[in-house]
């Protein structure tokens, strides 16, 4: 019994940030249904689709959106969800029949959660982007690399799933919420670029204040200052420092070894460079596992560089379990935590079309309309 429990969604299939919105609900208890192409389930694509985590925790029916017949059983699906998630360019919901005018005169209580890169509307919004584009358009992009180097993409995580999938998601509840109040539905309209653009808001703020600069690995966050990145070890590996605070920084001194010793202020710009060098050199002094244990659960603020074959392996994320196994597959658990109505994965990804008419049933549709549909090959049958 997640927090979401008793809500019912509808996802129109997509990549990246839409999945990983529809994720989360579904983690959190919400029924969520989605919607594959016919065409996805008669090929068999995704033999391997307990790879495809985003796609866990729902069920998959195919149907064939091209005829009127599939658009009538999306729309009767459409009729009974509480929310609808849907990523494609603008106006294809529109052109489908199934656009936010004609799904809540059918359904005035509905939240349809659009998730785009650009918008609904602006100069770019029917141009086709990936992260990469997004982040790079709102600041993002030009502020993540070390100085003197070109801007690192922080893979699609910026863009597609905070940006995105997250700040959908959010739009969403917050949407369920009010029609509770008001008993109506609305439009709910994430881009990515705006999310982007939210998530460096502190940053904005320092950047207006002057506090930081253009200038790519000369701030405080951006490896710019030497308390604050990434050291290799003896061993070739990695551990990171985030001794930010004054008390904090004593305390990575001190364990370091260095406390005692002439130094510059910590806050002194001019010696930033200097003194990377000589944590640089000092953190190579030892492996990554010595470091760990001087430093690991002091007040330093630091943490090995794991891989991700690594982490979930670590005491602290076995203890708290972080990362959970589904049918073979090591994965991030369902976050965040509730006390009383704890998420959990309801079952691992479908493929496209496996349960079309088990899923249709349960959702209202008799063993005739099934008939219907697939006399009119409207629904997408997969091989057992």
């Amino acid at each position: 019994m997640g927090t979401l429990s008793g809500y019912k969604i509808v996802e129109f299939a997509g990549i990246g940030p839409a999945p990983m919105c529809a994720m989360l609900l579904a983690d959190m208890g919400a029924e969520v249904l989605r919607i594959d192409r016919a065409e996805d389930a008669a090929l068999g694509i995704s033999l391997d689709a307990k790879y495809s985590l985003l796609s866990r925790g729902r069920k998959s029916v195919a149907i064939d959106l091209k005829r009127p017949e599939g658009v009538a059983a999306a729309m009767k699906l459409i009729e009974k969800a509480d929310a609808l998630l849907e990523g494609f360019r603008p106006q294809v919901m529109e052109r489908l029949g199934l656009g936010p005018d004609e799904c809540l005169k059918r359904n005035p209580r509905l939240i349809y959660g659009r998730m785009t890169g650009w918008g609904q509307e602006g100069p770019l919004a029917h141009a086709a982007g990936h992260d990469i584009n997004y982040i790079a358009l709102s600041g993002v992009l030009a502020s993540i690399g070390r100085k003197g180097q070109a801007p690192v993409p922080p893979l699609n995580l910026v863009g597609d799933f905070g940006g995105g999938g997250l700040y959908l998601a959010l739009g969403v509840v917050a949407g369920l919420l009010e029609a509770q109040k008001s008993g109506k539905g609305q439009v709910v309209d994430a881009a990515m670029v705006d999310g982007a653009a939210s998530l460096l808001t502190a940053i904005y703020g320092m950047h207006a204040s002057g506090m930081w600069s253009n200038t790519r690995g000369d701030n405080i966050l951006d490896t710019g200052a030497h308390f604050y990145d990434v050291y290799e070890t003896k061993d070739g590996e990695f551990v990171s420092i985030g001794s930010i605070e004054a008390k904090f920084y004593a305390e990575l001194l001190k364990r370091s070894g260095l406390e005692g010793q002439e130094m510059p202020r910590q806050m002194d710009r001019k010696a930033w460079p200097d003194l990377k060098e000589k944590f640089a050199a000092l953190f190579k002094t030892k492996t990554r596992d010595e470091w760990c244990k001087i430093m690991e659960g002091s007040d330093i603020c630091f943490a090995p560089v794991l891989s991700m074959a690594e982490a979930p392996s670590h005491p602290h994320n076995q203890l708290r379990g972080t990362f959970v196994e589904v049918e073979g597959v090591v994965q991030p658990g369902p976050a965040p935590r509730f006390s009383r109505t704890p998420s959990k994965i309801q079952r691992p990804p479908a493929k496209p079309g496996e349960h079309t008419e088990e899923a249709l049933q349960e959702w209202g549709f008799s063993a005739g309309d099934l008939e219907k549909l697939r006399g009119a090959g409207a629904i997408g049958v997969r091989d057992k």
